[in-house]
This record gives C-alpha cells, sequence and structure tokens, in this order.
C-alpha cells in the first residue's frame, strides 16, 4: 500500500526565516493559507532581513502563479517535490466546537482554522502546521493538529557543537619537550587522528602544558605563545586561541563563541585595529533587535540616532582598547582618526548590507541573531582580501523564531568548521569581573 503524503501547513513565521521553506518537504504536499500572504504583504517593506525574506517569497509565489489559479493544487518547481496551494478558507470549521474558545480575528487562528479545514477535507492524509511561533505549535496540538518546527538548518545535538580546541593529557614528556624545541610535532606523535582544520590543543604532561594548533598546510601541530593584541593581553588558553585565530592570514573567516564577558568582541576588535594597515577598512556591525517587539521608529531623533543606543556595546569596547594608551600615544590618536576617516566603522548590519566586501576585515558582533541565511549573505558578499569574524552567545537569542540549534551562528560553526580558511573557538571563562562570572555561573 502506498504511504500517504503529508500536508505541511505553513506559518509566516517559517517564511520568514528562510524563503525557500516551501521547497524542503519531498515529494508533500504545502499549503500556504491565504492569511499568511496577508501578514506577508505587511513585511515586504524595510531593508531587514525579514522584509527581504517577505519579498524573496512573494517573487517565488508570483512564478508559480503563471502555471494557473493557486487556488488549486500545483506542482512545485524542481524534482521530486510535491504541490502547493493557497489556502482561502479561514471561517471557523464547521463542527470545530473547540476552536470557539480563540477569537476569530487573530491571524493565527484563521491559520490554525486552515490546518483544521484540511484534516476534515483528507481525513485519510496527515496535517502539519510547521511554524517556529511555539505558542502557536502549543495551540494546534490542542486542537488535535499536529505541529513542528521548520527542522532545515536546524543543528540536531547542539550540546556536541564544535567547539574547535581538544585537551589531551598525559602526553609524553618527550613531545613536550619537541614541542617547545623545534615548534612543533606530528599528529602521529601525538597518537590522534587527523585534527580539523586550524583546531587548537591544550597538551598536557603532569603539571607541565603547552598551547598548540594544527596547520593544514604544513600538516603539523605547531606551537602557539600568549601574545598581546593591541595591549589587550589573553588571559586563558582559549583567548590565546582566538587572538591566534584572529591574527593568522591564512583564515579568511573566524567565528567565536561564548557567554557575554569572555572578551569575544574585545578580542576581534583589537585584533582588526593590530592589522587595519592590511585592510583598507574595518567594518564592525550588529543586527538591531528591538526591545520589548518594539520597532526602533518609536525612538527619538534620525536613523543614526535611534540606533546609536545599540551601537553603545561596540563603542565600549572601542573606547577599552584606546585606554590601553595614553592621550597623547600615537596609537590613541590614530584610532581617532581612523573613525573620523571612516577607515573604522561601526554600525547597524543593516546599514551595510549590500555594500562591496573587499579588503575589509568585517567583524559581526552578536551572530547568533542572525538566520542561516543572513550568514550565508554576508559570507557570499566577501571579495579578496576580506577577512570576517562572527561572534556571539549561540544560548543568547534575543530574536523571535530563532534558538540555540537554529540561529546562523551554529549554522555556520556546524556546517564549515572542516574547511581550511576557517577557525573556531568556543571561549568558555568570563574575564569581564568576579562579579559578571557569578551572574553567569549562578543566576
Amino acid at each position: 500500500m502506498a504511504k500517504q503524503k503529508k500536508i505541511f501547513v505553513l506559518d509566516t513565521s517559517v517564511i520568514l526565516y528562510n524563503h525557500n521553506s516551501i521547497h524542503s518537504f519531498e515529494d508533500n504536499d504545502v499549503a500556504i493559507p491565504i492569511t499568511v500572504l496577508e501578514e506577508l504583504d505587511d513585511f515586504k517593506k524595510g531593508n531587514d532581513s525579514k522584509n527581504f525574506e517577505a519579498r524573496e517569497f512573494i517573487r517565488i509565489m508570483d512564478a508559480l502563479s503563471e502555471k494557473g489559479t493557486l487556488q488549486n493544487w500545483q506542482k512545485l518547481d524542481g524534482p521530486r517535490l510535491g504541490k502547493f496551494k493557497v489556502v482561502m478558507n479561514t471561517s471557523l470549521a464547521a463542527g470545530m466546537d473547540a476552536q470557539k474558545i480563540y477569537g476569530s480575528s487573530k491571524p493565527d487562528h484563521h491559520i490554525l482554522n486552515v490546518a483544521v479545514s484540511l484534516q476534515l477535507e483528507f481525513p485519510a492524509r496527515p496535517v502539519i502546521m510547521v511554524t517556529k511561533d511555539i505558542n502557536l505549535r502549543i495551540k494546534a496540538k490542542a486542537l488535535g493538529i499536529a505541529a513542528e518546527d521548520f527542522e532545515t538548518g536546524k543543528i540536531k545535538n547542539i550540546d556536541e557543537l564544535y567547539t574547535g580546541k581538544a585537551v589531551l593529557e598525559n602526553v609524553s614528556n618527550e613531545i613536550i619537550d619537541k614541542m617547545y624545541k623545534i615548534g612543533h610535532c606530528s599528529y602521529e606523535d601525538l597518537h590522534i587522528e587527523k585534527p580539523w582544520p586550524h583546531q587548537y590543543f591544550i597538551l598536557k604532561s603532569g603539571r607541565n602544558s603547552i598551547l598548540a594548533y594544527y596547520n593544514p598546510i604544513e600538516n603539523r601541530i605547531e606551537h602557539i605563545d600568549k601574545q598581546p593584541v593591541h595591549r589587550i593581553i589573553p588571559r586563558n588558553a582559549e583567548q590565546v586561541f582566538a587572538a591566534h585565530a584572529l591574527l593568522n592570514p591564512e583564515v579568511k573567516l573566524v567565528t567565536i563563541s561564548g557567554v557575554a564577558g569572555t572578551g569575544k568582541t574585545l578580542l576581534a576588535l583589537a585584533a582588526a585595529l593590530e592589522q587595519r594597515r592590511e585592510f583598507k577598512q574595518v567594518y564592525l556591525a550588529r543586527p538591531i533587535v528591538p526591545l520589548s517587539n518594539k520597532d526602533i521608529g518609536f525612538l527619538p531623533g534620525d536613523a543614526l540616532e535611534k540606533v546609536r543606543p545599540y551601537m553603545e556595546p561596540l563603542f565600549d569596547n572601542l573606547k577599552f582598547i584606546k585606554n590601553q594608551f595614553g592621550e597623547r600615544d600615537k596609537e590613541y590618536q590614530n584610532i581617532n582618526a581612523a573613525i573620523e576617516n571612516e577607515k573604522l566603522v561601526i554600525a547597524p548590519l543593516a546599514f551595510i548590507r549590500g555594500r562591496s566586501l573587499s579588503n575589509i576585515f568585517f567583524i559581526v558582533d552578536e551572530a547568533q541573531n542572525l538566520t542561516p541565511h543572513e550568514v550565508k549573505t554576508i559570507i557570499t558578499r566577501a571579495g579578496e582580501g576580506t577577512k570576517i569574524v562572527f561572534t556571539g552567545d549561540i544560548f543568547q537569542i534575543d530574536t523571535p523564531y530563532l534558538d540555540s540549534q537554529s540561529n546562523g551562528l551554529s549554522y555556520l560553526i556546524h556546517k564549515i568548521h572542516a574547511h581550511p580558511i576557517y577557525a573556531h573557538i568556543r571561549l568558555e571563562k568570563g574575564e569581564r569581573s568576579e562579579l559578571a562570572n557569578l551572574a553567569n555561573d549562578l543566576l
């Protein structure tokens, strides 16, 4: 007996996460409630990623509409894909007394009703609501509708996400001595499998230890020393590793993850300033996530004044680096001059979107608030001579419909850690203050 194809009902949140999501359900069928198209109409204007996703999906719908009316099941473009249709019926389904507890004016309830209507129309086929809105999934299940998150691009085992480092215990004293004397050894000497490119190691022999990394070009484990970065001195092994990756010219893409206070942004900015003569510009950007679900339009002032509060953490890191020098020091004055001459630009990510990224040291802060598609878009804009650094805490998500498993930073770390021009390190120890560490550990 042939297996019944499923019918997936897509919520607006899924499309705003990935405009190409309609093509992610193999040979099953996809239903788009008309309410979703109405909501997308409200998102199509603007420069944010959700506006881009809305516009791209509308273009997909426009192209598909040329095949015929969207109220009938139409074949999706692509091999082994199913059909789709736009469902117009959003009124209360006959006989569904449970739905009367919901207000009929809410768009979410219209979308739920589409799933109910399809269940009644196709009783032999599984109907599944797909949404990144947890509350909508709960409502759907309360009505007896199967509901799930959009899984494409989601990391299954987040606890096993690549950390960028390994600790090797009981390394022989001979190997430690060899590392100190000639600066390198083979990974076979350590009795390990071939490491990932630019993977970092803490080699221990009793009380002795040494820091090292795998050089994929020379195919060997090499000793690395602690070195200050624009007078910022790494305070732990992971910070030494991060500084090494940031300063390594062979590494074109770096990700640094860790909780607040571990030094992610500070080290990235210090490394950019250390190497600013090797790049045309230094960009330090972050996505704007409005607080309390309010748009930044409610803030007073022009566009620059509205976004200034969101950029303050970046300016705080810059001030900290400047304060490592005296006001009369050349480096202090050079930093001020770089800002005035726009050699160093601190701006919202939306302000930089669309610009050419050639010969630029580009830092993207709070990257956990980006979708996988946004991260991909940023990287694909990199031209010759550009180095891109993503920093963030994958467990501190401020954007609706993203979590530790589906955000762009986690996705990037999971997908690209085997590439020879990439390096990652997870910072684990907070160095901001004893008080900050207390909050991270106990609260």
